[in-house]
């Protein structure tokens, strides 16, 4: 019998960089718990807006986990339903707006004419009700509505109308799930994944977050920088890879890395750090050049004026290690 051995790929410098990124930015995010007043010294931390190690541990994550999926009918329609209206805007006031102007924000109350009014108006006002985190097709071509939230408020329906939430609680795998999404109009590959951990954070589903990843755009040029050649390895494979080798990795470089109470990086949280690296890289290491060729960050760092009270989802058993700050 004869053993393919497959061609590793090769790093760059920049590699070494992710990994004191992912220590760093986790090194700020305990620090906050402590509350302690300097984050870090990093200059380039201090200055822009990059997302935790730990995609769970975002504001908007923890936000999604703790008072849309958490709060609320439990019963698989209207979990799935606060899910994919939250995560559609993705924006924290667009829920609140929602909540604040219809009271409940139920399936079985849903409308699509009073929630596409209460968008109009404040859009009408100048407010944003999308985030800026996800590029978001206009679905019109799918839908034929003038305006996007209309168009997404009918993919909603969509969905819903299709039993998504029996499919998605019948699915045998994470990868299943991110399929079934993938099959609706405007969803593509990096927004079925995202949106296939968000329902997993839930009790639709428990899957490993080691179970299947798919890189985005941004991933994929930290991957060109971190590594000059894939070898043999697709650029899934080289965030398993460096998933796989995180505690090797980081006692080479004599890194202490404090982990989320015991939880790895997972798949997920390695294809956002090289989204985040690509970032940081712009910065300290110019001369490196991604697939997109960007040369700045966009987003400067600004303090949030709102707590966080952390919450993970409880089948993790995290949360009662919550004061304990390694």
């Amino acid at each position: 019998m004869i053993t393919v051995t497959k061609q590793l790929p090769t790093p760059t410098y920049v590699l070494d960089t992710y990994w004191r990124f992912a220590a760093a930015r986790q090194e700020i995010f305990f620090n906050r718990i402590s509350g302690k007043t300097l984050l870090t010294a990093d200059p380039i931390l201090l200055k822009h807006k990059f997302t935790n190690a730990y995609r769970a541990a975002d504001r908007v994550s923890q936000y999604l986990i703790s008072e849309v999926i958490y709060k609320g009918n439990q019963s698989p329609d209207e979990l799935l339903f606060r899910i994919l209206l939250f995560k559609l805007f993705n924006k924290i006031e667009t829920w609140e707006l929602l909540q604040h102007e219809l009271g409940d924000v139920t399936w079985a109350n849903y409308s699509f004419k009073t929630y596409s009014q209460v968008l109009y108006q404040a859009l009408q006002a100048g407010e944003p009700i999308y985030s800026g985190a996800y590029m978001m097709a206009s679905g019109s071509s799918a839908y034929g509505y003038a305006r996007k939230h209309e168009n997404h408020l009918k993919l909603i329906e969509h969905m819903m109308h299709a039993q998504l939430a029996d499919h998605i609680v019948n699915a045998k795998s994470l990868e299943a799930v991110y399929e079934l999404l993938l099959s609706f109009p405007t969803i593509g590959k990096f927004l079925a994944y995202q949106y296939a951990i968000d329902i997993n954070y839930s009790n639709l589903t428990n899957f490993s977050e080691m179970d299947f990843v798919m890189p985005g755009p941004g991933a994929k040029d930290g991957i060109r920088k971190c590594f000059s050649s894939l070898g043999d390895y697709s650029e899934a494979d080289v965030i398993r890879y460096v998933t796989d080798r995180q505690e090797q990795e980081f006692e080479r470089l004599g890194i202490y890395f404090k982990s989320l109470w015991g939880r790895r990086l997972q798949l997920i949280d390695c294809q956002n750090l090289f989204c985040e690296t690509d970032k940081y890289a712009r910065v300290a290491h110019p001369e490196v050049n991604g697939i997109s060729k960007r040369t700045r960050i966009k987003q400067l760092y600004s303090m949030i004026d709102r707590n966080i009270d952390y919450f993970f989802p409880p089948k993790w058993g995290l949360n009662s290690r919550l004061n304990i700050v390694p």
